[in-house]
Formats: structure tokens, sequence, C-alpha cells
């Protein structure tokens, strides 16, 4: 952008898969992320979102695959910054409000640093984990996703410059385990390598088994069942983060989603 172009700054936001179901997960306030551009000097518009590389349940689970014993993650994330914006998808159901106004200058900037933050961090988390529902509960592991990347470029547009306005309300989707102190059990190689921990590797293989993608409707009722019992009576979960796994000693209320007020920065 030339710099002294004035750009407008816009909040997306739409139910996750919109394009594939609707609101359908709006209702559940399940929601996906952007944020959009306009150049008042050449009009054209463009939107920078981050997404998982290979879906969400891909970056949210492992696979298993036949006679390997570490558990396969296709859960690598980035920013992408593409011209237009597609005001029916973030119309229909969601959200398309204008929040600030930067330069040209400004703007430039912000696009250097998202390529610097895609070289930064280049996994996906789904999850946040928390020691209980209270607010200022510890906060063992944050997400990594397309709200926390939002978050992080308008933090980076304040930093800049920018000014933006509050009046406008910001919830953002988290999804929230809850857990006791995690208990740190080691990465692929100390696990999963022939001199690493066979029965942990184990335990670790049956648990994630649950999660597994393409199942019958037999299979799936079946996994729940077995999910819910893990989670609730054993009070158990094994989590990936970082490329290290931890194991996480459950507390009520367990998983929630949550759709959180984090105001603008000023």
């Amino acid at each position: 952008m030339k710099n002294e172009d004035v750009i407008e700054v816009f909040r997306l936001q739409a139910p996750v898969w919109e394009f594939k179901y609707g609101n359908l997960l709006g209702h559940f306030k399940i929601m996906h992320d952007a944020i959009g551009f306009r150049s008042t000097l050449t009009g054209k518009n463009y939107t920078t979102e981050w997404y998982e590389l290979f879906q969400l349940g891909n970056c949210t689970f492992p696979h298993l695959r036949p006679n390997m014993k570490e558990p396969f993650w296709c859960n690598q994330g980035a920013a992408c910054f593409f011209e237009g914006i597609d005001d029916d998808h973030w119309k229909s159901n969601g959200t398309l409000v204008p929040i600030a106004t930067v330069s040209g200058s400004m703007f430039n900037s912000l696009a250097k640093w998202i390529k610097e933050d895609n070289n930064t961090g280049i996994y996906y988390q789904s999850w946040n984990v928390k020691a209980s529902p209270e607010l200022n509960s510890s906060m063992w592991f944050e997400s990594y996703d397309c709200a926390s990347f939002i978050l992080r470029a308008y933090q980076k547009l304040f930093e800049l410059g920018a000014s933006f306005n509050r009046k406008i309300q910001t919830n953002y989707t988290r999804l929230l385990l809850y857990s006791g102190e995690p208990t740190y059990l080691g990465n692929a190689t100390t696990i999963f390598d022939q001199l690493g921990n066979e029965s942990l590797a184990s335990y670790i293989r049956k648990f994630y088994y649950f999660y597994r993608p393409h199942q019958s409707w037999k299979e799936l009722a079946l996994s729940l069942v077995e999910i819910y019992y893990k989670v609730v009576f054993e009070k158990s979960f094994y989590f990936f983060y970082n490329f290290e796994y931890w194991f996480l000693p459950m507390k009520p209320p367990y998983i929630k989603i949550v759709y959180d007020e984090i105001p603008l920065p000023s």
C-alpha cells in the first residue's frame, strides 16, 4: 500500500464451516474470526485470517497409522492474506463491521509482522486448559488458533498507532479443558522410539483411538461412551502441545465451549 493511503479495518466473524452448514454452529457460538481491509485510494478489499492447514479435526487429534507407534499429527497452521472480502459469507450469519482506520504505512508494517508471526508459530492448537472456570484460575495452556491470531494482530495494530472503536463488542470462541496441574510425559522420541516408554505409548495410542476419523455411526456411539468414561470417570486426558505430551488430571466441568468478550485494545 502507498504510505499515504487510508485503510478501513473490519472485524469479520462467521460460524465455523458456514459455507457448508450455514448458521448451525453459530447457534453454539463456534465462530471463525478474520480481519478485513479496504483501501480508500484503490477501493480494493483484502482479508487476512489464520487457518489450520489440514482442517480442524486433524489439528485437534492425530491419526494412528498401522505399524507406526507414534501418532501422526497434521496440526500446522498459518495466516494468509488475499484480495477481496466475501461479503455474503461474513454478513449472512456473522459480522462485518468497521472497527478502525489506519494508514497505508501501518498496513504495510502489519503485513510484515504477519510474515514474522507465521515463521514464529507454525502449529494450530484448539484447546485452552484451565484449572477451573474461575476468572483468575491458572491457565495451563493457551490455544493457538484463528481467534488468538486476530487478538495478536489487533494488538500489533494498536502498537503501530491504530485507534479502535471500543463501542464494538468483540467476543471469541474458546474450547476449554479443565484439569489439575498437568504432568509432563515427554516427546515423541522419549515415548515412542525403540528405547521409549512402551506402556505409556500404548496408553496414548489407546486414548486417541476413540477420536479417529471416518467412524460408522455405531463406532462413533461406542467411541463417545469410551471418551466420556475416560474423561469423566477416569479423569484422564492425554494432551499434545508444542511437540510434547502431557497428562491432564481432569476436573469438573471437564470440557466447555465459551464465547468470551475480549475488548478491542486501548
